[in-house]
């Protein structure tokens, strides 16, 4: 994200990530293929295709979804973070190609388009064994074809972050279709357990995942602790030198994470929480003078926490003031795009 609408940049880092994650997709279909050749010498060569690409974008399908959490635990994995979206773009190439060898396969070559095919082949809704899985994928592929269409900054900013958002939200909708759709077929297909257990360990991670992380999140809130407020309403919420320049210090005030940010001996007060995609906007620093949330590069102005054009996000703003050598904070928040002075403290670190 930047103060302009750019097209995507492969930076050196960036093309050693999708160099790596191409090579990994090559390997895994080159073994599944290979190792289901080995397995199942009756299997023909479309079929072991179509298993392996499903497959492959089943598992990135996971661990997209657990890299989120894993950042909120452990700052470690922010690098995962910061290119999941070429990961996921991946994914989403994947189960198309996945979707269009099986609509070939088992519907391209009979008496009703294949697309009405694909809904109207199996009626036995009532059976949970013989039960039409693939409706629950193609449903599935709809809503990750339109999420890694969208992918892009460029519809972030003219969607606006609230449809950006709960469009992209819908993943775990699409998660969900594909564990049925994927569970449903191996039970009409398959007799090993072994498939089954591997699918229900996938779900018991990313659940595992998501609550360790919502966990951590509300003992961090429970470790801050709300501040007292003075008879007026303000709050003391530190002494201007607990602050590193660059940096900030979130404290829990109004049922809200706030970061107060320090740039010099400039302080301004933002919400801890980027519009984004609830990012722990407090961890991230200021850098050419705007405030970066650490997980996607998003940018804010500390003055009026509203994004560079042609991006539309703001996040709340909070009045300081310097009382007796502390740094005290109104948790009522200003009117949204509100441009105010930083507060000017001198100090013997700036």
């Amino acid at each position: 994200m930047g103060h302009d609408y750019q097209a995507v940049q492969w930076n050196p880092q960036k093309k050693r990530y999708d160099g790596l994650l191409a090579l990994g997709v090559i390997l895994f279909l080159g073994a599944f293929i290979g190792g289901g050749a080995a397995l199942f010498p009756e299997a023909t060569a479309e079929t072991l295709l179509l298993r392996g690409l499903g497959t492959a974008s089943f598992f990135l399908l996971h661990v997209v979804l657990c890299i989120g959490p894993l950042a909120r635990i452990d700052t470690r994995w922010l690098p995962l973070l910061y290119n999941r979206r070429h990961m996921g773009v991946t994914m989403a190439s994947l189960a198309m190609a996945h979707g269009a060898f099986a609509l070939l396969q088992f519907h391209a070559f009979g008496d009703v388009n294949a697309f009405v095919s694909l809904f109207v082949s199996n009626p036995r809704w009532d059976s949970l064994a013989q039960f039409p899985f693939q409706p629950l994928g193609a449903a599935a592929l709809v809503i990750i074809v339109l999420m890694a269409c969208t992918s892009h900054d460029f519809w972030l900013a003219n969607l606006t972050a609230p449809v950006w958002k709960a469009l992209h939200m819908l993943v775990y909708v699409a998660y969900g279709l594909l564990v049925l759709h994927v569970a449903l077929g191996v039970l009409q297909a398959e007799t090993s357990p072994l498939l089954v257990a591997l699918v229900a360990a996938g779900v018991l991670t990313v659940g595992t995942l998501h609550l360790v992380a919502a966990r951590k999140d509300s003992c961090d809130d429970a470790e801050m602790g709300p501040l007292p407020a003075a008879d007026d309403g303000w709050i003391d919420a530190c002494a201007p030198e607990d602050i590193e320049d660059g940096r900030a210090k979130i404290i829990l005030a109004a049922g809200e994470r706030i970061a107060i940010f320090r740039s010099g001996n400039e302080f301004s007060a933002l919400s801890a929480v980027c519009q984004h995609q609830n990012g722990p906007l407090g961890e991230g620093r200021i850098i050419d003078g705007l405030v970066v949330c650490p997980w996607h590069g998003y940018q804010y102005k500390p003055r009026c926490g509203q994004s560079p054009e042609p991006f539309q996000e703001v996040v709340p703003t909070f009045a300081l003031r310097l009382q007796g050598g502390r740094v005290y904070l109104n948790p009522r928040p200003l009117p949204l795009g509100t441009d105010t002075d930083p507060l000017h403290v001198e100090t013997s670190h700036a």
